[in-house]
């Protein structure tokens, strides 16, 4: 008897406490040790590079290219949850939903695709570009997350175009990013 109220009052305490046991997880992702540089903090260095590769008017070589959205994936995941930038426009979510639908569009990435597959992907791909290994960039790029094939979504990141919305949400962030540091007392 017992267990069967403790069984009944399950449901209601997640909802007290806000959470349904019903509710899938949030989005995460996470970036692999050899994408973080400086500090070790991902975010930081991953608005920093984002904001830099996207703001500059050349285009990216295809390894640098497949970085960049994949750091600009983990971005769109972890920003929304990440309380160091305290200070972030409340445009930096919005900006970011249309900038990822943008890349998505670019390489055609399927638009349910979780996060740290794509980021998995675009990193093996990018390593293996940066060994001379295109066969093996392509194999790492599965139609399941790329929907034309590696060898296409090498093709595209190779002519990636302009990605104005994600130039725009990289500066955002970055922006955030310097007005989130306290200042320093001389």
């Amino acid at each position: 008897m017992m267990l069967r109220k403790t069984l009944l009052a399950l449901p209601l305490l997640a909802a007290a406490c806000g959470t349904s046991p019903f509710t899938p997880p949030a989005d995460t992702a996470a970036l692999p040790r050899d994408a973080i540089v400086g500090a070790g903090d991902p975010s930081r260095s991953a608005i920093i590079s984002t904001s830099a590769a996207l703001g500059r008017q050349q285009r990216l070589d295809p390894a640098g290219a497949a970085r960049t959205i994949a750091q600009m994936e983990f971005l769109a995941v972890d920003l929304p949850q990440n309380v160091t930038l305290y200070n972030a426009s409340s445009t930096l979510e919005p900006q970011f939903r249309a900038a990822r639908r943008e890349w998505r569009s670019a390489l055609d990435i399927a638009p349910d695709a979780p996060a740290q597959p794509v980021i998995n992907a675009l990193y093996s791909a990018g390593r293996a570009l940066d060994a001379g290994q295109r066969d093996a960039a392509a194999a790492a790029l599965p139609p399941t997350l790329f929907r034309q094939g590696g060898a296409a979504t090498l093709a595209r990141l190779a002519a990636l175009p302009p990605l104005p919305q994600s130039a725009s949400a990289a500066a955002t962030a970055q922006q955030a990013l310097q007005t989130s540091q306290p200042s320093k007392i001389l």
